[in-house]
């Protein structure tokens, strides 16, 4: 993978991280019920914006 791409899609990543994840009221109330293991494993496995980035983490592989 060339620099430019592996560049794009760190950018990708970190704009929806900024628009989506970052104050997140779901994972703030999952953190205070079950704790931030269960809230980082609903984040990957079930959350829609999880799922994406995901996905861009398997590109950059």
């Amino acid at each position: 993978m060339r620099y430019v791409e592996r560049k794009e899609l760190l950018n990708q990543v970190e704009g929806l991280m900024l628009k989506y994840c970052e104050g997140c009221f779901l994972h703030r109330h999952l953190i205070k019920e079950s704790g931030r293991r269960a809230a980082h494993r609903f984040c990957i496995s079930q959350c829609t914006i999880g799922e994406r980035i995901k996905q861009y983490g398997e590109k950059l592989s």
